[in-house]
């Protein structure tokens, strides 16, 4: 549950939610959650301390916040224990590459949602057919990674910070939830094609509610760069393993 908000966010400054968790091997870690940021604040090699109930509690915290609206990261991010600049870099695991945020004086670490998503597991690279697939529908998006946009017609990467484009896992997600919440779970697609069906009903949707406010702006094209992430539309695919 959710304690009194302490320490400001890297990015935006907004207080913290703090919620305890179970650690392995028995007590208690404390993660600093920013909705609005969609980013979690470890204190010193705190996500590695995490029991797997614990890793289920914040992906199911995520999932309730999928629609929170999203505040882009700030050119600089500050320690919120020390408040020096924060350092980027790169982890790399079996499931990808992501960036991280880390403090120098080793206060902790700043990730966003889909960086804990690659390093937990939940999900896969996309293949180059997979790529074209979505690419054929939706053309460009929006790294999950850095934000920038990808032209998924021409990239099979982010070309800024060369992050694989990647997908929630169905199946990791399936095992993670029986194994660690006992919470059955089906896989909520079958192809990366279902994703980018997903990503233009949401714009068909975004655009027919802007069409229905006077003095709306235009939807975006069709070729157009949308406001969507591969990982947090394949997390909003999963919402019925807890909504239904």
């Amino acid at each position: 549950m959710p304690t009194a908000p302490t320490r400001p966010c890297p990015s935006c400054s907004n207080a913290l939610q703090v919620h305890t968790l179970p650690a392995q091997y028995g007590g208690e870690v404390e993660i600093d959650f920013c909705f609005g940021c969609h980013g979690l604040w470890f204190d010193q090699m705190e996500n590695l301390k995490l029991s797997p109930a614990a890793v289920a509690t914040v992906f199911k915290a995520m999932h309730q916040h999928r629609d929170a609206p999203r505040t882009p990261l700030a050119p600089r991010l500050a320690c919120p224990t020390c408040h020096d600049p924060l350092v980027q870099g790169f982890d790399v695991v079996k499931s990808g590459r992501y960036i991280t945020h880390r403090c120098a004086s080793r206060h902790g670490r700043f990730s966003s949602f889909s960086s804990f998503m690659i390093e937990k597991g939940f999900v896969r690279q996309l293949t180059r057919p997979e790529i074209a697939d979505i690419a054929a529908k939706v053309g460009a998006i929006h790294c999950s990674a850095c934000g920038a946009p990808v032209d998924l017609r021409k990239e099979d990467a982010c070309s800024h910070c060369r992050t694989a484009l990647s997908l929630l896992d169905p199946q990791a997600v399936e095992r993670a939830l029986q194994t660690y919440a006992q919470a059955p779970a089906q896989p909520a697609w079958g192809s990366a094609g279902d994703v980018a069906d997903a990503i233009v009903a949401l714009e068909k949707e975004r655009s027919r509610q802007q069409r229905a406010q006077p003095g709306a702006a235009l939807a975006l094209p069709a070729a157009g760069v949308l406001g969507v992430d591969l990982l947090s539309v394949s997390l909003g695919l999963l919402a019925r393993l807890w909504d239904d």
